[in-house]
């Protein structure tokens, strides 16, 4: 039969009633200067026993006092009664003022910001405590979040966590008081990723599924650590952002609505926040308005993703978890296998592509920008020098603002390259076809720089600032900006008579421009591996998604091997 250590029960397993006026009053002599023996002569004779010491009897009265006052919650008077034997005479008059307070002794209520010592077995209080969970308050609202809540927390076992679930259960008001708290301030559960204080219990420091320490790559201790060694891989600051973006949303959801550290995660947790992306719950804590990330009302999403950017964040996060696997941070990717419907029998690149039909009508546009829609010269220039360097050669828009004179080589057969530095820093050399080259030449005269190669300023951007003679490159930033607001005016030119292309420009980005630039290079001959080196994807496969092309020129021949009859 097991023992159960006192340690370990609850209060209402260790109630005990106040001693009698006999104990009481042996007590109240013994502090008043009788020694042991006289004071359980004069008031205790009648209930000692051979073998008991009158040390004994009073040192047993004097831990009934405390248990007793413990029941109401005063640990300052359990204190008092526990004190040294030899303190008797200094708090003396202290403990006759408590004990006549004792019958007085009101049941307590426990409040949401109390220390969980205060109402708590020792051993489990210990425990939360380790892990960061001090108060009543920091406890209750990890329970309603999952059914074994406690596994996430050592030294809180099944059994402990019944006690802890059977204490709220006896006081309701405060899971009450603290579901207030969370509907009354949900921006204090939501900060931006550069804030964001993880508490220790989900941090990951002992996530589940965390591999041994001692295997592990990473000199990262817990989840945040780790996610930050791997956004540092990416050197292109705009696939930073969108990769903290998917981070930081998982990270705040898995600690507030589930109450767990992304190494603790499980695949049943994956499809929830597959479901979550969609329609983010509850939306006055998650959806909002744009705001700053300084501002107090900004929030992580502005609606629910499409069944496209929800793919696109998972892959994402299938990525960030296969690279801590690489790491042996943890052990098991959560993501894996999990796909979103609707998207798997349309490649996302394949939405994204004008038609050649559609972009010989979006370059009209742009000739006429300076004399039909109000733009200036310079940027007009500009403007068809980017798309013409960005339809040619596939590249992507860091990669657009980043290229300089110095990194284009004409080799012995005449044809012009470029050297570009990728995703990840990775080196690679593009192609600059007729289109791309003969766009160079004409932008470099427009801003009045030499055409002859062995003339160039090696350092001089090939997508100037508007300023008269400058050599000043631009930002991904402004890039993005100019090409969408070009794409805007397109739109409103071309109005009601092609509604498909308006909607596409619409919503449209520069990027499209290189699943064009991928389409159209596969549909007029290119092959297959070439267009994957001037694009430089890692495989076939991903450059395959671009092959739609072929279902065009398919669809062209069958048309004229069977027309209709006369």
């Amino acid at each position: 039969m097991k023992t159960r250590h006192p340690s370990d029960s609850t209060a209402s397993d260790r109630l005990v009633g106040l001693p009698d006026a006999d104990a009481l009053a042996a007590v109240r002599a013994w502090y008043q200067g009788l020694s042991a023996r006289e004071a359980v002569a004069r008031y205790l004779s009648h209930r000692k026993v051979d073998g008991d010491s009158s040390r004994g009897i009073l040192g047993r009265v004097r831990r009934q006092l405390a248990t007793y006052v413990l029941q109401f919650h005063r640990p300052d008077l359990a204190a008092l009664f526990s004190h040294p034997e030899s303190e008797r005479f200094k708090h003396a008059r202290t403990v006759a003022k408590a004990i006549e307070l004792l019958p007085t002794l009101a049941a307590a209520e426990p409040l949401i910001g109390d220390d969980v010592g205060q109402w708590l077995p020792p051993r489990v209080a210990k425990a939360l405590q380790a892990h960061g969970i001090k108060t009543l308050a920091a406890l209750t609202v990890r329970i309603p979040r999952r059914r074994r809540w406690w596994t996430a927390i050592p030294g809180v076992g099944a059994a402990s966590a019944r006690q802890i679930e059977a204490f709220f259960a006896a006081h309701p008001q405060l899971t009450e008081r603290a579901r207030a708290l969370v509907v009354v301030d949900p921006p204090q559960d939501l900060v931006p990723w550069e804030r964001i204080v993880v508490p220790r219990d989900v941090d990951g420091s002992q996530g589940t599924f965390r591999a041994p320490h001692a295997t592990c790559t990473l000199s990262a201790d817990n989840d945040y650590d780790a996610v930050h060694a791997w956004l540092a891989l990416h050197e292109s600051q705009a696939t930073q952002r969108a990769y903290r973006k998917e981070a930081e949303r998982l990270i705040l959801w898995a600690i507030v609505e589930r109450g767990r550290a992304l190494s603790s995660l499980t695949t049943e947790d994956a499809v929830a926040y597959r479901a979550f992306l969609r329609h983010p719950a509850p939306r006055t804590r998650w959806v909002g308005s744009s705001r700053p990330r300084s501002s107090p009302e900004w929030k992580p999403f502005a609606g629910g993703l499409s069944a496209r950017s929800a793919a696109y964040a998972l892959t994402v996060l299938g990525a960030l978890y296969r690279w801590l696997m690489q790491q042996r941070y943890v052990l098991a990717n959560p993501f894996a296998g999990i796909k979103v419907r609707g998207t798997a029998h349309v490649p996302s690149a394949a939405a994204r592509v004008f038609s050649d039909s559609e972009w010989s009508l979006i370059r009209t546009v742009a000739d006429g920008l300076e004399w039909s829609y109000g733009w200036e010269a310079a940027a007009a220039q500009r403007l068809r020098f980017v798309l013409d360097l960005a339809y040619g050669t596939g590249l992507r828009a860091s990669e657009l603002v980043g290229a300089t004179l110095g990194r284009i080589e004409t080799d012995e057969r005449s044809d012009h390259w470029l050297h570009v530095a990728g995703k990840g820093g990775k080196a690679g050399k593009v192609a600059l076809p007729p289109l791309a080259w003969s766009a160079l030449n004409r932008y470099l005269t427009q801003r009045r720089l030499p055409t002859t190669p062995v003339r160039w300023n090696p350092n001089v951007p090939l997508i100037g600032a508007l300023e008269q003679d400058s050599e000043a490159g631009i930002t991904s930033a402004r890039l993005w900006n100019v090409v969408k607001r070009f794409f805007v005016t397109a739109a409103d030119v071309i109005g009601e008579n092609n509604p498909a292309t308006v909607d596409k420009l619409q919503r449209a980005s520069p990027h499209w421009v290189r699943h064009s630039h991928a389409s159209h290079s596969l549909a007029r001959g290119a092959e297959l591996t070439s267009v994957r080196d001037n694009l430089r994807h890692a495989s076939l496969s991903t450059t395959s998604i671009y092959l739609h092309g072929d279902e065009v020129k398919r669809a062209t021949q069958m048309r004229a091997a069977f027309a209709e009859r006369d």
